[in-house]
C-alpha cells in the first residue's frame, strides 16, 4: 500500500453525487438503495495498480459517502459495492467488479471485451444467475476527480432564437467535418472541427439556427460489433452522462483537454449566433441486458437503476431494445437524469436536449404519463426550464408511440411528416387530406394543451434511415455493410429509385430524382411547425443505400464533401431565407379556416382550377395537384399562394384574384426574377415541383 495515502475517510457529506475536490480533499458520495457497504478504491494515475480500499460511511438516506483528506483533482478511484447476488431479486451485486461512478466527469482507460467484466460466470449452466469471482479491476474504466465545475464560457454569449424562427441542423461531430479539406486533417472529426471557421461559414451560408448533435456522452461499442471490428459510431450506448466522447476529441488522452475543447467549441458556435441541442439517450446504458457486464449502474443498485420484468426480476425490461430500460421514475434516477441536464447547461455550455426513445422519461407503473415526476421536476428547474427539450416521442415499450402527447415546451420529432410528405412526392398513395395537415403541422397531434405548431418536428430524412439523396434512389435497403445480413434497419421506408437501384446516368432518371428531392427540401422548410435538416442533404450525400448507418465510421458514414453539389446547397439556403423574409411560413399560432372570418391568420385550400377545395375535391383519389393560400387575416393584402404539383406531368391552375409574383420554382435550377411580371389568371406548374407566389405588391387585393 501506498503510504502516503491517509490511513482513512471522514465523514462529510451526501451530496453532490460523484467525486469531488473541496475544501480539505475529495469528497465522493453514490447512491445505492440496496448495497450493505460500498468500498472507495484508490488507483494509481495510470489507474492500473489499486493502492488502498475504504469504506464509505452510510448509508444515509440511501447515499454512501466519505471524505478521503489531503487529496484533490486527479485522483484515480472505482467503487466496489458489496450486497446479496440474488438474481430472482433483482440483485446483481458483486464486490469482485471494480464499478465506475455514474457520475464521473472524467473516465480513465479504454474499455475493451473481457469476459471478467461479467457478474455472472459465462457459459456456466446457470446462466445469468451463476456468479463470476474473477477481478477485473486492471482493465476497468475508472473516474478521475476533475477540476472543480465553473461556468461555462458559453453561458455568457447564449443566442436565444425564438422557436418559431428555428431551423435544425441535425448533425453527427465527426461525420461533419471528417472530410473537410478547409479543416486542419488533426481537427477533422473533433469538436474542434466543428468549431472552425471553415464549418461554421457552411453552417452560417446555410442559414440554420441550432445544431443537434448526435450523442455526444462517453459511449461503448457493443460486443457484437468489437468481434466484427466495427463501432457504434452515431453513440446511442451512453456509459458516461457526465463526460464527454473522448473519441470526438483532438484530446482524446487528456480528459482535462478534452473537456474544455467542448466547452470552446460551444463558445465559439454561439459567438456565431448557432444554438447547441445535444442528444441524449437517458432509456437505457451500455450495461446492456441481464446477460451483459457489470460495469457501473447494475453492480451499484440493479433493481433500482433498472426496469426489472415483475414476473422475472433476473431480467430486465427491454423498452429501448438495447436490453434495459433505465427506472427514471426512481426518485434517485429522477435526480441523475436532472443533475446531468443540469450539468451540460451549466458547464458545458449547451442550449438543450434531443432526448432518445424519450417515452421512458414518463413510465411508470401504468404506463407513460405526460405528467411524470421527472416532467414535472423538468418544467420547475430553475435551469432547465427554458433550454430547448426535444423528444423522440416512441420507445420499444407498450403503447411506445405518444407524438403530440409531451409537457406544452418539448418539440417532438414528427414522424408522419416524413412519411406523408415522401409518399406525397413518391406518388406512395397518401392523401391531399393527409399531406395538407401534416404541411400545416399536424394540428391532429399537437393542436392542445397550449402546444404550438412549433411542437412539429418536421424532417424528410434523419440520421435513422436513408439521406433524402437515397430517398430517391432506392426502392429498399443495402446495409449488408453492416455485418448482420441485411437484417438491420427499416424495411418500410418510404422510398422510389425511378427505375434504376442506386447511381444512374440516364438524364430521365436523374431529372426526376433532382426535381423530387428538390420539392422535398422545399416542402421541408416552407410548412408550418419546426424545420430539421439532416446534415449533408443539402450537399446531395449519400450513403449508399444503407439505411442504418449506425456502426460506419467510414466514409459510407461520413459526408462527402468532395462530392457536394453547390446547386443543391443554394437551393437550401434560399429557401431558408425565405422562411426567415415571411413569417406567415413560420406562423407562431394556428391558422383558421379562411372562411371563418376571423382577424387571425387564415388558410384557404384550392383546387387546380382556383376554387376552395370541397368535400368532393378532398375525397377525389385521381387528382394529386392542389395548393393553399396563406393569409395575413380576413382584412390584410398580403398573401402566399403554395401550388403542389406532384404529377410526372405538368398541370395548369386558376390563380384566385389578384396579381401574383413567382418567388419559387423548385423544379428549375435558379429562382424566379424579381421583376418577373406578375401573373394574373392562370400558371402552368411543371412536373414534380412545388411553387410559391407572393401577392404583387401594385396588385394586391383581399378576396
Amino acid at each position: 500500500m501506498n503510504t502516503s495515502l491517509p490511513a482513512e475517510l471522514f465523514s462529510h457529506r451526501p451530496f453532490p453525487f460523484g467525486g469531488h475536490a473541496v475544501d480539505g480533499g475529495v469528497n465522493v458520495a453514490v447512491f445505492s438503495e440496496h448495497a450493505e457497504r460500498i468500498e472507495l478504491c484508490v488507483f494509481d494515475a495510470g489507474g492500473v495498480r489499486e493502492l488502498k480500499r475504504y469504506p464509505l460511511f452510510g448509508p444515509i438516506n440511501g447515499v454512501f459517502h466519505g471524505l478521503l483528506p489531503g487529496l484533490g483533482v486527479g485522483l484515480v478511484y472505482g467503487l466496489r459495492a458489496h450486497g446479496p447476488f440474488d438474481p430472482d431479486a433483482g440483485q446483481r451485486f458483486n464486490p469482485n467488479k471494480l464499478l465506475l461512478d455514474p457520475c464521473a466527469r472524467e473516465i480513465v482507460g479504454r474499455f475493451v471485451w473481457y469476459d471478467e467484466h461479467h457478474g455472472h460466470a459465462l457459459g456456466h449452466p446457470d446462466g445469468t444467475r451463476s456468479f463470476d469471482s474473477r477481478d477485473n479491476a486492471l482493465h476497468a474504466l475508472k473516474a478521475r476527480v476533475a477540476e472543480p465545475d465553473s461556468i461555462a464560457p458559453a453561458m455568457l454569449n447564449r443566442p436565444h432564437h425564438e422557436t418559431s424562427e428555428v431551423v435544425i441542423y441535425e448533425v453527427h461531430v465527426k461525420g461533419f467535418t471528417k472530410t473537410l479539406a478547409d479543416i486542419p486533417a488533426a481537427l477533422r472529426g473533433t469538436y474542434a472541427g466543428l468549431a472552425h471557421p471553415a464549418a461554421i461559414a457552411h453552417l452560417k451560408k446555410l442559414g440554420v439556427t441550432t445544431l443537434s448533435l448526435l450523442p455526444v456522452h462517453y459511449s461503448l461499442d457493443e460486443p457484437h460489433l468489437a468481434q466484427r471490428g466495427l463501432a457504434n459510431y452515431w453513440g446511442y450506448n451512453t456509459l458516461g452522462f457526465f463526460s464527454a466522447d473522448p473519441r470526438l476529441s483532438s484530446h482524446r488522452d487528456n480528459p482535462t483537454l478534452m473537456r474544455a475543447e467542448f466547452r470552446q467549441m460551444v463558445a465559439d458556435l454561439h459567438t456565431h449566433g448557432l444554438e447547441v441541442v445535444i442528444d441524449v439517450v437517458f432509456n437505457h446504458t451500455a450495461e446492456g441486458s441481464e446477460a451483459g457486464p457489470t460495469i457501473s449502474f447494475r453492480g451499484l443498485d440493479n433493481a433500482s437503476w433498472y426496469l426489472l420484468k415483475p414476473d422475472d426480476r433476473s431480467r430486465c425490461e427491454n423498452y429501448s431494445h438495447c436490453g434495459n430500460t433505465l427506472a427514471v421514475a426512481h426518485p434517485r434516477v429522477t435526480q441523475f437524469v436532472l443533475d446531468s441536464l443540469r450539468y451540460w447547461v451549466e458547464v458545458m455550455g449547451v442550449d438543450g436536449f434531443r432526448f432518445d426513445l424519450a417515452p421512458v422519461l414518463g413510465r411508470g407503473k401504468h404506463g407513460f404519463d405526460p405528467d411524470a415526476a421527472f416532467f414535472v421536476a423538468l418544467r420547475q428547474d430553475p435551469v432547465l426550464a427554458n433550454v430547448r427539450l426535444i423528444a423522440e416521442p416512441w420507445d420499444g415499450g407498450p403503447d411506445g408511440y405518444q407524438a403530440g402527447r409531451f409537457p406544452a415546451g418539448f418539440l417532438d420529432w414528427n414522424d408522419r411528416f416524413r412519411d406523408a410528405v415522401r409518399s406525397y412526392w413518391l406518388s406512395c398513395g397518401v392523401t391531399r387530406g393527409e399531406f395538407a395537415r401534416r404541411f400545416t403541422a399536424s394540428s391532429d397531434l399537437f393542436h392542445h394543451s397550449h402546444r404550438r405548431p412549433s411542437a412539429s418536428i418536421n424532417f424528410v430524412s434523419a440520421h435513422d434511415g436513408f439521406t433524402l439523396a437515397d430517398v430517391v434512389s432506392y426502392s429498399k435497403k443495402h446495409n449488408r455493410f453492416n455485418g448482420e445480413q441485411n437484417r438491420d434497419g427499416r424495411d418500410n421506408e418510404v422510398c422510389a429509385n425511378f427505375g434504376v437501384e442506386g447511381p444512374s446516368a440516364d438524364p430521365a432518371i436523374i431529372d426526376a430524382r433532382r426535381r423530387v428531392r428538390r420539392a422535398l427540401l422545399a416542402t421541408l422548410l416552407l410548412a408550418q411547425g419546426t424545420p430539421m435538416l439532416y446534415a449533408g442533404d443539402e450537399l446531395g450525400n449519400s450513403q449508399g443505400g444503407n439505411n442504418n448507418a449506425y456502426c460506419q465510421d467510414s466514409p459510407l458514414g461520413w459526408i462527402d464533401w468532395e462530392g457536394a453539389e453547390s446547386d443543391t446547397q443554394a437551393f437550401v439556403s434560399e429557401l431558408i431565407r425565405l422562411r426567415r423574409s415571411e413569417p406567415l411560413l413560420r406562423n407562431a399560432k394556428w391558422f383558421v379556416s379562411h372562411s371563418s372570418g376571423s382577424d387571425q391568420h387564415t388558410i384557404e385550400w384550392l383546387n387546380p382550377a382556383g376554387m376552395s377545395m370541397q368535400v368532393s375535391d378532398w375525397n377525389d383519389s385521381s387528382q394529386h395537384a392542389f395548393a393553399c393560400r396563406l393569409l395575413a387575416s380576413e382584412s390584410a393584402s398580403h398573401s402566399l399562394l403554395l401550388i403542389f404539383n406532384p404529377s410526372a406531368q405538368e398541370t395548369r391552375f386558376g390563380l384566385v384574384t389578384g396579381g401574383w409574383q413567382r418567388v419559387l420554382d423548385s423544379s428549375a435550377l435558379s429562382f424566379p426574377a424579381a421583376n418577373e411580371t406578375p401573373l394574373q389568371n392562370s400558371l402552368v406548374a411543371p412536373a414534380r415541383s412545388l411553387l410559391l407566389l407572393r401577392s404583387a405588391p401594385s396588385t394586391e387585393t383581399s378576396s
